[in-house]
């Protein structure tokens, strides 16, 4: 059998806490109506974190890698490396989340590190483990794995935020295996623009504008548009065209067009630009899952989506998979994962 690497778990964990589309217009001070929030959001309700203990992000992150872990009937001991995708958001600042999650399943074989790229940071670091296990002959199991959170920071009555009032939180979890026989991961594309860089992110806190006495309470509600106009106009150029570029390019690395995409993997976005997707790619709801019951739990999408797909019967053996994401930035990515036995 030729190389490749296969899916071999997927781990999702997602907090008790939900916040409704009600309680996200109160949140606005009636500047979005719950209909609104509904049709035009596409946020029914999102998973928000309640528990101090469990739902920080590296324990999120720790507790989908045992998920996956016992979805793929694997040994901790088993796994190379690990990369973490978790935020940079998390229970301790400079801590290292890759060997929090390490000593937490008892990875005791493997090394980790950190990798980070926003929402777009699970297909980045499958990109990069593709490469680590085809290339490296001693490394045969790595997990992308990691937690979110990112919505504490959301002023819900910033109207320039609106496009991330459905920020929620969770952890996900991958484990990428050499030469499985299944479950294939095939060509994957990213894009990036750097004239972005600094158009959005927390704007209170870092060495450029530190957190003082008299703006601690803002700071920690500060993750805002800080260029709102040159960023909205610079993605209703760009963003569109990014995301099919990389869907094409990483078909053509796969050997497969858009008439062979069975499943669309897709972060949440507002419910305009969803179905405007799945039109250009000539698919249907059958063929993917909205998450307007969760929310958009950043780079965790890429995980939770195949799975609430595997778990509703739309992903089956021979379906092709391809997942898209975007994160601020702004980079844009796409990947193919073709479920079940491997071609020989």
């Amino acid at each position: 059998m030729r190389d490749h690497v296969g899916i071999a778990g997927i781990g999702v964990y997602l907090p008790e806490g939900r916040m409704t589309a009600k309680e996200i217009s109160e949140a606005t001070e009636g500047w979005w109506a719950e209909e609104a929030v509904i049709e035009k959001l596409g946020i029914v309700e999102k998973v928000i974190p309640t528990d101090s203990k469990k739902d920080g992000t590296q324990e999120m992150g720790a507790l989908a890698a045992l998920d996956c872990l016992e979805d793929a009937g694997m040994d901790p001991l088993e796994i190379d490396v690990i990369l973490c995708v978790g935020e940079e958001w998390k229970e301790y600042p400079l801590t290292t989340s890759a060997v929090y999650i390490q000593d937490r399943i008892g990875a005791t074989n493997a090394w980790g590190i950190d990798v980070q790229n926003r929402c777009c940071t699970t297909l980045t670091a499958m990109e990069m483990a593709k490469s680590m296990l085809l290339a490296d002959p001693e490394l045969n199991v790595i997990m992308v794995v990691g937690g979110y959170r990112n919505g504490d920071f959301v002023d819900f009555t910033d109207k320039d935020m609106s496009m991330m009032y459905n920020l929620a939180a969770g952890g996900g979890a991958f484990l990428l295996k050499k030469n499985l026989g299944k479950n294939e991961l095939r060509g994957g594309s990213i894009r990036s623009d750097g004239s972005l860089a600094r158009t959005a992110g927390v704007e209170i806190g870092g060495i450029a504008n530190r957190i003082t006495c008299d703006n601690i309470y803002e700071a920690y509600k500060s993750l805002r548009l800080m260029d709102a106009k040159k960023m909205k106009d610079r993605l209703n150029e760009v963003s569109m065209p990014n995301w099919y570029a990389c869907i094409d390019d990483a078909l053509a690395k796969s050997n497969l067009t858009r008439e062979d995409i069975g499943y669309l993997s897709i972060l949440h976005i507002k419910r305009s630009g969803h179905e405007a997707m799945l039109e250009a790619l000539g698919l249907t709801e059958d063929q993917t899952v909205y998450l307007e019951n969760y929310g958009h739990i950043g780079q965790i999408d890429q995980m939770l989506s195949p799975k609430l797909g595997l778990e509703q019967g739309k992903i089956k053996d021979g379906t092709v998979i391809c997942s898209i994401a975007a994160g601020i930035g702004y980079v844009w990515a796409a990947n193919i994962i073709v479920w079940g036995p491997v071609d020989e």
